[in-house]
């Protein structure tokens, strides 16, 4: 299976470089059938929803709207969803977060929380219960990635034990529900390490409490094919009806234009051989203080952004 999708993905390859073109204009956004649907965010009868967390030049409300209107307009069309992130004490419901959802996109809140110990002990109810507030009243579907990539080791300090998580989780899940939040799609999103190691399937809350499974997957500092990289995640979603999304990928700047843009291709040629893979967003940033291995944006990178565009556009 995965000989056959590299195959394929080879020829696509070789088609997108040889198309590599100017920048279109975004058209209007078409209504995504709505035929099928996991709590109150729809999803596709086929193909996926696209995304992305583009992050600004300038950390103001305007300077994250214009980034993903920039990066749209790269690509020639609009985001199905837009990522954001935010910590605990951060308000949910901003000037920007409005700008999205009136453009119609919808929001996907990659939030931390707070340490999983102190949340069971009610330490931060209230403030949980303030942004289920804000959740609430965004009167919009919104997509919660609670405490993304909670497998990582270097996050047990903040996450503590599996067992702590799941419990932390499902308090959280209460007091939203408690402030009356209807409109939150709760999404659960290890790495795909987690999977290639087996530590991530004993943080899964259950499939009571998770609307989308999900996964991050890179080529940073090895350029591992996606089909390498989703094989024992898919293995693990296929045992829970769920759909799926690639909450963040990306293929670093270590890596020449060709073999960045290759590497999408077949990336798409993965998403599309498995109907489950419902949303897929990308990871646009360089973030500070990190090796070419460590940063993943295509803005100014024309073949390998071209071979995102026609991914998108597919």
């Amino acid at each position: 299976m995965l000989r056959l999708l590299r195959a394929a993905a080879a020829i696509a390859a070789a088609l997108t470089l040889a198309t590599c073109g100017t920048t279109t204009p975004v058209p209007p956004r078409i209504a995504t059938d709505t035929g099928l649907a996991t709590g109150p965010v729809p999803v596709p009868r086929g193909g996926a929803l696209v995304g992305a967390w583009v992050r600004p030049d300038s950390l103001t409300q305007a300077g994250r709207f214009a980034a993903v209107q920039d990066f749209e307009q790269q690509l020639g069309r609009r985001l199905d969803i837009v990522n954001t992130y935010r910590r605990m004490h951060e308000e949910i419901g901003t000037v920007s977060d409005r700008r999205f959802r009136d453009a119609g996109a919808t929001l996907m809140l990659s939030w931390t929380g707070a340490d999983s110990a102190e949340v069971l002990t009610g330490q931060h109810d209230a403030a949980i219960r303030e942004r289920a507030r804000q959740v609430r009243d965004l009167d919009a579907p919104v997509l919660l990635r609670l405490r993304w990539e909670m497998d990582r080791p270097n996050l047990v300090v903040e996450v503590g034990s599996p067992h702590e998580f799941v419990a932390a989780w499902r308090r959280t899940r209460e007091l939203f529900a408690a402030e009356g939040v209807t409109n939150a799609a709760w999404v659960w999103c290890p790495t795909v390490e987690g999977f290639a190691s087996g530590r991530a399937p004993a943080y899964y809350p259950g499939d009571d409490q998770v609307d989308w499974t999900c996964v991050d997957a890179y080529a940073g500092t090895a350029l591992t094919p996606m089909a390498d990289l989703l094989e024992p995640f898919l293995r693990w979603a296929a045992a829970h009806p769920r759909p799926i999304m690639i909450g963040e990928y990306g293929v670093a700047r270590a890596w020449s234009p060709t073999q960045r843009a290759t590497w999408l291709t077949e990336a798409a040629a993965v998403f599309t051989a498995n109907p489950q893979i419902r949303a897929t967003l990308y990871f646009e940033s360089d973030p500070d203080d990190r090796q070419p291995t460590g940063q993943f944006s295509l803005r100014h990178d024309p073949l390998p952004l071209t071979a995102l565009r026609q991914s998108m556009s597919r």
